[in-house]
């Protein structure tokens, strides 16, 4: 009977242990996610919540796919989105350049200096994320140290206009993210076995072509981890381009921004949100079931 009892015990543990991320999706995403849905079918209007209940009195439903039209018509937001995407896509290949060459040093590395430079890696999340942009902000200003420097070298007469263009947007955006590009990619090589690369070597292989057979294959799941881990985040990011880029710096996460606490246009920024998240998951879905597909027909 306590035998029973107790084999009953750890099926419920089991089950509860297993429910837990489902759990967890439900309040932090799905909820959230669904109060969003709920507020982007609605009509801005001066009051408190601003925007229209979802049914009135009577019960008549009163949602609306207005603000989905209108982000589908105006250019303005169209070209915010495109823009995103392309500097985020920018961004993320300039992390994978430079990430992957770092973490393949990295994991050839000695075990003591191995852990010198994953710290070196590590490092820089000890600091307040506001601060490191606040910082690049003093580099890259008119009268920063890049500026200073160049001028201290004759290379330049001038101050160079560095701040408030795209190309602090990119400085930002890779320094930021440059860690998770690293970190998984490590994770990957770090275990990759080089006897492998030897042999591809012996058999009369070019390094360049041992690297593109052998090491680019086995470390293309650290590769698609670190890809998404930028991607993601640098679609929507608020505070680069609002400290870096300048007021003319329109990416996706300055307009949403902008809708929710500016124009208060809570149903508008939702929709923003909305069409936004799209964009993320749809991708990473087919790219999920892809997976799925090669290591099913792997198998």
């Amino acid at each position: 009977m306590s035998a029973g009892t107790d084999k009953g015990r750890d099926m419920l543990w089991q089950r509860f242990t297993v429910a837990i991320p489902y759990i967890w999706l439900l309040i932090f995403f799905l909820a959230p996610f669904a109060i969003i849905l709920k507020i982007s079918t609605a009509d801005p209007i001066i009051a408190q919540p601003p925007f229209t209940p979802t049914f009135d009195d009577g019960g008549a439903l009163l949602a609306t796919a207005d603000n989905y039209k209108f982000l589908l018509t105006d250019k303005l937001y169209i070209i915010t989105y495109l823009k995103s995407v392309s500097m985020a896509a920018t961004a993320t290949i300039l992390c994978l350049l430079l990430g992957f060459p770092m973490a393949y040093g990295i994991a050839r590395a000695g075990s003591a200096a191995r852990s010198i430079l994953l710290l070196l890696v590590i490092l820089p999340f000890w600091i307040s994320f506001l601060l490191r942009v606040y910082a690049w902000m003093g580099l890259l200003n008119n009268h920063g140290v890049i500026n200073n420097f160049l001028m201290w070298l004759g290379i330049i007469d001038a101050p160079l206009q560095l701040i408030y263009t795209d190309f602090a947007i990119y400085i930002g955006l890779v320094y930021s993210y440059l860690p998770f590009m690293i970190l998984p990619l490590y994770a990957i090589l770090e275990r990759m076995d080089l006897d492998l690369v030897d042999a591809a070597l012996d058999l009369g292989a070019r390094p360049s072509q041992a690297f593109w057979d052998v090491t680019w294959p086995l470390a293309r799941p650290g590769v698609i981890a670190g890809c998404l881990l930028v991607f993601i985040p640098a679609m929507g990011e608020y505070v680069i381009p609002y400290l870096l880029g300048g007021p003319e710096a329109l990416m996706i996460g300055r307009v949403l921004f902008d809708e929710f606490f500016v124009n208060r246009d809570w149903p508008l920024a939702s929709s923003v949100a909305i069409v936004l998240l799209m964009m993320l998951v749809v991708p990473i879905v087919f790219l999920q079931r892809s997976q799925a597909k090669d290591a099913g027909g792997a198998a």
